[in-house]
């Protein structure tokens, strides 16, 4: 292997990153790639791997092999390769060059349907071919094994037919793949440029059921083209016209939770911002605020797009500044892309009747990104969608060779001459921290500030004697390790979260809000901050036996009474505790009683999530008692939720572990179910 920094021991300019290695067979999640290496029975790589273009395989002689023993070794980012990486970012414009490279940014919601013949019209309507191809997919699969086991023959069917589909004047190299359910992102470059393609990490973030799960959410592909990197965002939001809150939530969400690994260990993650050009596409599903269907359907048969688009909810929402802050849109001048009567260009005259909304759009930030067309494609009617698609010019920093080898050789030549043998040393804003009124699920946040003396540093939270984690598990420090350029700062955020794994030992006492973090500089000292703070007790994270016993509600409870009760054995009789218990814990009686009510009819009821301030107000109405009915002061997907997280935070299961298996093994049929409910009822296997 080759050192990344080889120059730092010789006179040679060193290499600026390693090739593609996705081109090879390097597994991600749900992940296919552009290799097609022969495999032994092991799954281990035995042939030499060959790119697949829409015309024809690659030789593999034509790019150089870099599986798992070839290409250039990675070791962790030290100090002095760290601080040559930010010299040399720093004077990057004296080695790099714009060149603009044409991107095609494609989205398509395909309702379930599998394709019917070419895919061209929309990915290949343009004389000049693109450079790149960015092509997503929404609602791939609707189907219930494609939710539950992430499994569908559609995205071979859509792969196969967009890599068939791409434009002819050209060859084509697939970089990556990566789908979520029913979201599917698609990644190509020009055979001729794939070896200035590097650094390409996929990851997901699903926001649907619970906040968590993959029929809602985001899947982004992010690489390093010449010296500039791309982040590119599929996203699939919640439906219908009023949710466009919970829209704007889950793009917060993605942004937030997205981050990608960098290949060379011990380096920070990188979020989707964090990128020179950041490209966001998908079925985002904001609607028009104007509802009346007539008046929707003169305007666009005026082609009045201009009027109409003054209600659509995503520019009203995005001039407000709560969503998508920083990202642009081309004009629109096509017709809604929703919804229509599959089969056809006709508007959707089913009983729902929907009011046509332009769902499917593409932003992009970056300060070196020109837009060249943004349209719709209506000869695609297969599905209720039309797809969209946008062609951009890409400023993209490309690297002079000479120039670079000269700036890093003068990084390295006023490095050698700094022999400064002094201890890196920093000041804490702040050491000692107290969290207050920690409730289970909420978030509490409290920060300092690291700023740095004159020597460069390497910070790092490291863990105690005897110990596997530098922090306790309801806590977490971001970021938890970075360098620091001499004279500069960071803000450390110190997140704490009680949720189902800690709740438990908390709410009886055995375990506290304490612990003592040791933050360590590479070559100098360490520093020690002390986190405190105080737990309010919660029926989230009580096993039902504790909470059966519970007549009052727990915050009225003695911290005493809640740990004997929590710590009390599993008994077969009462003989423990002077009162009767209860058959079923009231906090669990007053979510079932008020879905019954209210919800036992309602379709979806668990399959959209609720609302975070209102899972809270329940939350303590549950704790404290203050309401003896919840409803109607929250929402029923919100109870929902609610009753999904109090039951998934018991430590021990609803069912005992014993009946687990025949449980799920009748759950298809009431017959067998009442059964086995009888069973448990009974107290037999």
């Amino acid at each position: 292997g080759i050192s990344p920094w080889q120059g730092l021991l010789g006179n040679s300019c060193p290499p600026r990153k390693r090739p593609l290695r996705t081109f090879f067979g390097v597994a991600g999640k749900k992940d296919a790639t552009a290799a097609d290496p022969e495999q032994s029975a092991a799954g281990e790589v035995t042939g030499a791997p060959r790119l697949k273009t829409a015309n024809k395989m690659v030789p593999s002689s034509s790019v150089p092999a870099s599986g798992p023993t070839q290409g250039l070794s990675t070791r962790p980012c030290g100090l002095r390769d760290t601080l040559v990486k930010s010299l040399l970012k720093q004077k990057e414009s004296s080695y790099t060059h714009l060149q603009n490279f044409r991107f095609f940014v494609g989205t398509y919601n395909v309702n379930g349907q599998s394709p019917r013949g070419s895919l061209r019209p929309w990915l290949s309507q343009d004389g000049e071919p693109p450079d790149i191809y960015c092509v997503g997919f929404q609602e791939l699969d609707l189907s219930k094994e494609a939710f539950f086991f992430n499994d569908t023959p559609k995205e071979e069917e859509w792969f196969k037919a967009v890599t068939e589909s791409l434009h002819p004047g050209a060859k084509y190299a697939k970089v990556k793949l990566v789908r979520l359910v029913g979201i599917l992102l698609l990644l190509y470059v020009r055979t001729e440029l794939a070896m200035n393609i590097s650094e390409v990490e996929a990851e997901t973030v699903g926001t649907g059921i619970m906040g968590r799960m993959g029929n809602k959410g985001g899947v982004a592909i992010r690489f390093q083209f010449h010296n500039s990197t791309v982040c590119v965002v599929n996203a699939h939001l919640a439906a219908h016209p009023e949710e466009y809150e919970r829209r704007n939530q889950e793009v917060r969400d993605i942004c937030a939770r997205m981050q990608f690994h960098p290949l060379e260990p011990g380096c920070p993650l990188l979020a989707i911002k964090e990128h020179d050009v950041v490209l966001w596409l998908g079925d985002l599903n904001y609607r028009l605020e104007e509802q009346d269907m007539e008046r929707v359907k003169k305007l666009i048969q005026t082609q009045d797009f201009q009027a109409l688009h003054q209600h659509d909810q995503l520019k009203i929402q995005r001039e407000a500044k709560l969503v998508f802050e920083g990202f642009q849109e081309g004009e629109i001048s096509f017709q809604p892309t929703y919804k229509y009567n599959p089969g056809s260009d006709d508007w959707d005259d089913s009983a729902e009747c929907r009011v046509p909304a332009w769902c499917d759009r593409i932003l992009w930030s970056g300060k070196t990104v020109s837009l060249l067309s943004y349209q719709s494609h209506m000869a695609l009617k297969n599905s209720d969608h039309k797809p969209v698609s946008a062609i951009f010019d890409v400023g993209v920093k490309v690297v002079d060779k000479k120039s670079y080898c000269k700036a890093f050789e003068g990084i390295v030549r006023s490095l050698d001459k700094m022999e400064n043998a002094s201890i890196p040393s920093v000041t804490l804003s702040k050491r000692e921290f107290l969290f207050k009124d920690v409730k289970y699920l909420q978030l509490q946040v409290e920060s300092f500030t690291i700023s740095n003396g004159p020597v460069p540093c390497q910070f790092e939270f490291i863990s105690k004697p005897n110990e596997d984690a530098y922090c306790k598990p309801w806590l977490i420090a971001k970021p938890s390790k970075g360098f620091l350029m001499p004279d500069s700062e960071v803000v450390i955020a110190l997140e704490l979260c009680v949720n189902k794994s800690t709740a438990t030992a908390l709410n009886s006492g055995e375990e506290k809000l304490e612990d003592i973090l040791v933050l360590h500089l590479d070559r100098g000292k360490d520093y020690f901050l002390s986190v405190s703070g105080n737990y309010l007790p919660s029926c989230f994270g009580c096993p039902i036996q504790t909470l059966c016993y519970m007549k009052e509600p727990i915050r009225e409870m003695l911290p005493e009474a809640i740990r004997e009760l929590t710590l009390m054995p599993l008994l077969t009789d009462d003989a423990f505790w002077e009162e009767k218990p209860l058959d079923v814990p009231k906090e669990l009686w007053m979510m079932v009683d008020l879905l019954c009510r209210s919800a036992c009819h309602q379709e979806g009821l668990f399959q959209q999530p609720g609302l975070r301030p209102e899972f809270e107000q329940i939350r303590d109405w549950l704790d404290t008692g203050t309401l003896d009915v919840l409803g109607p002061v929250a929402s029923n997907h919100s109870v929902a939720e609610a009753l999904l997280l109090f039951l998934e935070s018991l430590p021990e299961p609803v069912v005992c572990y014993k009946s687990y298996r025949s449980s799920l093994e009748c759950a298809n049929s009431y017959e067998m179910s009442s059964q086995v409910r009888q069973a448990l009822r009974e107290g037999q296997d």
